[in-house]
């Protein structure tokens, strides 16, 4: 069995959102400095899920890579996994959402589903203060990379009510049994999701990605598929480029 260390996890996924923010950086536009004040924009809440080893810091580069108007009252979380013992890895002590039983993660892995839903209610009580607070559901957007985005879709898929999106990277479906998804109710199946994998990936076998479509489609959940070619397990600025532009064309206009 090998061992993936999440040294190895976080230099791969940071270093594609370092080499595009080099490669594309923001720069301010005069034209929107001229032009007339803009009406007041809907508030959105956006939480991004790291992967194994990971942390929340570490990621929020991400956010200053959504550079459109639209994100501009838009409440970024990036919350840190707590640490605990990971069966893949021998039981080593890392940040983790939950327990993660083999490497790689292919379509026929074993699912720890009891770690995932405690993972699950975090989750939801983080979606819950948000929306107490004002935001309305429909703006509101889970994203996560590797096991952030398995734990992503289970969130979305088990939140009772319609949100904004989620949005899964280099990710699995992280439950197989009946009893879950009994649990996915006619409001939840109409949140959207948008799925990206690289063809190459050596940790979440593009086969574990492959199999999300069919089993939304089973479970009645709209899905935008897309394939990388040539990308392993990480995430790359095109994939985060078309993040920025479906979470824009599903903004609420009402607060």
């Amino acid at each position: 069995m090998k061992v993936i260390k999440p040294t190895v996890v976080i230099a791969i996924t940071l270093s594609s959102v370092f080499l595009f923010l080099l490669l594309f950086p923001e720069k301010p536009s005069s034209r929107e400095s001229e032009s007339m004040p803009l009406p007041p924009m809907a508030r959105s809440f956006i939480l991004w899920l790291h992967g194994l080893g990971d942390s929340g810091p570490a990621n929020e580069p991400i956010k200053t890579l959504f550079t459109s108007s639209q994100f501009r009252n838009t409440n970024w979380s990036f919350p840190s996994a707590p640490s605990a013992p990971v069966t893949c890895n021998y039981g080593s002590i890392m940040p983790s959402w939950f327990d993660i039983l083999e490497i790689p993660v292919t379509a026929d892995s074993p699912k720890d589903e009891s770690s995932l839903l405690n993972a699950v209610r975090n989750v939801h009580a983080t979606i819950d203060k948000e929306i107490a607070a004002g935001i309305n559901p429909n703006n509101v957007f889970i994203c996560g990379f590797s096991q952030g985005g398995a734990l992503t879709l289970a969130s979305v898929l088990l939140y009772p009510k319609t949100l904004g999106g989620g949005a899964v990277f280099s990710g699995w479906v992280p439950f197989n049994s009946s009893s879950i998804i009994e649990q996915i109710t006619p409001e939840a199946k109409r949140t959207p999701i948008l799925w990206s994998h690289g063809l190459v990936d050596r940790t979440v076998l593009f086969e574990a990605g492959q199999a999300g479509p069919p089993f939304l489609k089973q479970v009645s959940v709209g899905c935008e598929f897309k394939a990388y070619p040539g990308l392993g397990h990480s995430i790359n600025s095109e994939e985060l480029r078309h993040l920025e532009s479906w979470i824009k064309s599903r903004l609420s206009s009402s607060s």
